[in-house]
């Protein structure tokens, strides 16, 4: 456990440690622990701390480890479908509550953590007025689940299956170590 973590949290697995950061490709930074799994069984979403080592905030809570998904959402984002779901929350009121209560779920899974100083609180992905970054958007379903974030669900139907190729790295190759635990 690093001095920066609160005393009763649990240290993240090495080994889980050195996969995230294979696929990464770099020493993942403020790692809390494991949030999701790839149907291939290696984790591809990261819960991260508040805070970095340094004590700079982090407000992105959940953070996609997994190359292929990264890609595939980073294909979305390269087509404009940020833009369309910003439009579309200006045009729809129902929409707009959903994903208004994804930022407040987002938020309240983060102050858990710690809560971050600012009014309004530091988002992640643009919640809740605007879609700036679908990565996050995709790390808040797959961690929270289906019918929290819209905009992560639609943005999943469309990547598909990402871990049907089997694991996106290989485990048990020895890598860097993983100093600090901090994505």
């Amino acid at each position: 456990m690093t001095a920066d973590h609160p005393a009763t949290a649990p240290v993240p697995d090495p080994a889980e440690v050195a996969v995230v950061g294979r696929q990464l490709g770099r020493v993942p930074r403020a790692m809390c622990r494991i949030a999701h799994r790839c149907d291939c069984g290696l984790p591809d979403v990261v819960e991260t701390w508040p805070r970095l080592a340094d004590g700079s905030p982090f407000p992105t809570l959940f953070y996609l480890t997994c190359p292929r998904i990264n890609a595939a959402v980073s294909r979305l984002e390269s087509q404009g479908l940020m833009r369309e779901m910003t439009a579309r929350l200006a045009q729809d009121p129902e929409l707009a509550a959903a994903y208004a209560g994804a930022y407040h779920d987002y938020l309240r899974r983060r102050d858990a953590l710690e809560v971050l100083p600012g009014s309004p609180p530091p988002s992640a992905g643009g919640m809740p007025v605007r879609v700036k970054c679908l990565h996050v958007l995709v790390a808040h379903s797959l961690a929270a689940g289906p019918g929290v974030n819209p905009f992560g669900d639609e943005a999943l139907a469309l990547v598909g299956g990402w871990g049907d190729r089997g694991p996106c790295v290989t485990v048990g190759v020895p890598a860097a170590p993983a100093v600090g635990h901090r994505p």
